[in-house]
């Protein structure tokens, strides 16, 4: 295995040699130049060796890129514990959460268009959402207020998930399996019926919320979420290898999902049908629905990165992105919901905005890390990080559901320490 990612790192360093370039957008270049030690980088290769040399994850990619220069791109491991075939960079993940940022993204587009106010309540526009009843002590209550669109981005609209079976209202989130609706409408119809966890702008709470912004998104454009997404941001972006659908001459590429056995302490496939379907995909999750690939994620950051734009192609403004990736709760409302973590999915030091969770005080993250840096995780073990203080992007990609694993902290120190200059260079 040592040696498959040996390779990969040659050919990676070979390509730099010759100035080559992996798309139009982005660039290899020697980590020397953008302020990276290439012998420091070596880390990054140990930490995804080390997990999957300790049996914790089958498969591991890792990227990282500076000033729009990508310094790092490997694979490690292979396909699956039942699939020997080794990782490979172009490999397909279930990006879960990590499509939140996505659908946040594409409605802030029809928000640019003039499409709806941030206030605005979502039943305007999603009538069957205006009268929406909250669980109080036992009691199912009148809300007393309606839930707006602000709040659906930012997690402060008294929905739920399923994650804490023992609480009633995300037993009934479970039981009405939502998931598995034929499509958004039938989704938004069965989220009518049920009760709010909290009144709509008083906590934080992670939540489902993000599926109604795609079911906004369908409603305002007249199309499909998979449509939009794809025509509005993929298409233009370049982005080929991200969908709700997994193509079936890309089939082969969509890396095995992966649970961890506490009592046997190994991995194991995940159970047929525990996970949704990824072909004749009718229902188009802006919460968690999206397969993509290290690289086309890596696209989708250094637009936002660069303030909305790639390769010539504008997705946003750069007031709009700056905007998105500010913190938008009250103390109040952030550290009501601060004490469920982690359910709560913000570590110390991080608020949230519009799709992404903002760090403010890396003093007490509990990981090296920047003031400002934006992002988000998906609940296989995927995540990216984009710090605009250092100009950087970093991505890992991996297929475990519930991970034990610090996996997303130990790719961030191993990113951090790496740099041999800070603040080098300007952002384009």
């Amino acid at each position: 295995m040592k040696f498959v990612v040996t390779l990969v790192t040659a050919l990676f360093y070979s390509m730099l040699a010759a100035g080559s370039t992996l798309n139009d957008g982005l660039e290899m270049a020697v980590p020397e130049s953008v302020g990276f030690s290439s012998e420091r980088l070596q880390k990054i290769t140990d930490f995804a060796q080390g997990q999957v040399a300790r049996g914790e994850h089958a498969g591991v990619v890792t990227m990282v890129a500076r000033h729009g220069k990508i310094v790092h791109f490997e694979a490690a491991g292979r396909y699956g514990v039942d699939d020997e075939r080794p990782m490979t960079t172009d490999a397909l993940f279930r990006i879960f959460s990590m499509t939140k940022p996505i659908t946040s993204v594409a409605l802030m587009m029809l928000y640019e268009e003039g499409a709806f106010q941030m206030t605005d309540k979502v039943s305007k526009y999603l009538p069957q959402l205006g009268d929406l009843r909250i669980y109080n002590d036992g009691e199912i209550e009148e809300a007393g207020y309606e839930v707006t669109i602000e709040q659906l981005f930012t997690h402060t609209a008294g929905m739920t998930t399923t994650f804490r079976p023992d609480n009633p209202v995300d037993a009934m989130y479970e039981q009405a399996k939502l998931n598995w609706s034929p499509d958004l409408d039938a989704y938004i119809d069965a989220l009518a019926q049920l009760p709010l966890r909290y009144e709509p702008g008083t906590r934080y709470h992670y939540s489902a919320a993000t599926n109604v912004l795609g079911a906004l998104i369908e409603k305002l454009s007249g199309k499909a979420l998979d449509v939009f997404f794809k025509e509005r941001i993929f298409t233009p972006l370049g982005m080929n290898d991200t969908f709700f659908e997994v193509p079936e001459d890309k089939l082969l590429r969509l890396a095995g999902n992966h649970l961890w056995d506490p009592q046997d302490n190994r991995l194991i496939p995940a159970p047929v049908g525990m996970l949704p379907a990824y072909s004749n995909v009718t229902l188009f999750l802006g919460a968690g629905g999206l397969v993509s690939s290290a690289m086309d994620y890596m696209i989708f950051c250094d637009m936002l990165r660069r303030g909305g734009s790639y390769n010539g192609v504008r997705i946003l403004g750069p007031k709009t992105v700056q905007y998105m990736t500010r913190n938008h709760l009250t103390p109040e409302v952030r550290n009501n919901g601060f004490n469920e973590f982690p359910e709560s999915h913000l570590y110390p030091g991080q608020w949230f905005g519009l799709g992404f969770g903002v760090m403010l005080e890396p003093a007490i993250s509990g990981v090296v890390t920047s003031q400002g840096e934006y992002s988000w995780g998906g609940i296989a073990d995927t995540k990216f990080i984009i710090d605009p203080e250092e100009d950087l992007i970093a991505i890992v990609m991996t297929q475990l559901v519930a991970s034990p694993w610090p996996t997303q902290f130990r790719m961030k120190v191993a990113t951090y320490q790496a740099l041999t200059a800070l603040n080098a260079g300007q952002t384009p």
